[in-house]
């Protein structure tokens, strides 16, 4: 499964550079949340229950759409986009009916597409759809909770699909 080094070290960086600009010592203790938090995402990860009927496993752990996401920025960005704001559930009968979902925070989206990509932090893809309505920019990117056709394809292949917002 795809995982970035860099995870879990952009708050834990920008607390270092802090306190080096006021002349403190950086706390030991609030450094090891950070190193607390790749420790139990690793034990998370390695949980067998945790990997079933989960679409960051599915994203993280499927080579060809992680491929896809380092090959292009703006892939990347509309994975980023299509879980913000947006349910998705297994395509399976059963899970279908017992209308379970999977969603995740913002920040938490960033981390999925970092983590695919094994390069970066959330920050990287944080509010990345907020420079304006559909492409505006010219760069491929969507604003959150924008499912593009390829994104919405490439899922289902996975075995996922968009919940209508009712």
């Amino acid at each position: 499964m795809n995982r970035s080094k860099e995870r879990h070290t952009f708050q834990a960086e920008n607390y270092i550079k802090r306190c080096e600009e006021t002349g403190e010592e950086p706390s030991e203790d609030y450094l090891a949340t950070y190193e607390g938090a790749k420790a139990r995402d690793l034990a998370k990860e390695a949980d067998e229950q945790w990997r079933e009927n989960n679409l960051e496993y599915d994203l993280r752990s499927t080579e060809w759409i992680c491929n896809k996401a380092k090959a292009s920025d703006a892939y990347a960005q509309n994975i980023y986009a299509a879980l913000c704001n947006q349910d998705w559930q297994k395509n399976e009968v059963w899970l279908l009916l017992k209308g379970e979902t999977y969603s995740c925070s913002w920040r938490y989206a960033g981390g999925i597409v970092a983590d695919m990509r094994e390069q970066g932090d959330y920050i990287d893809w944080y509010c990345s759809g907020i420079k304006g309505d559909n492409d505006s920019h010219g760069d491929g990117f969507v604003p959150e909770s924008t499912v593009t056709e390829e994104i919405c394809e490439d899922f289902f292949k996975l075995g996922w699909i968009p919940v209508d917002a009712e």
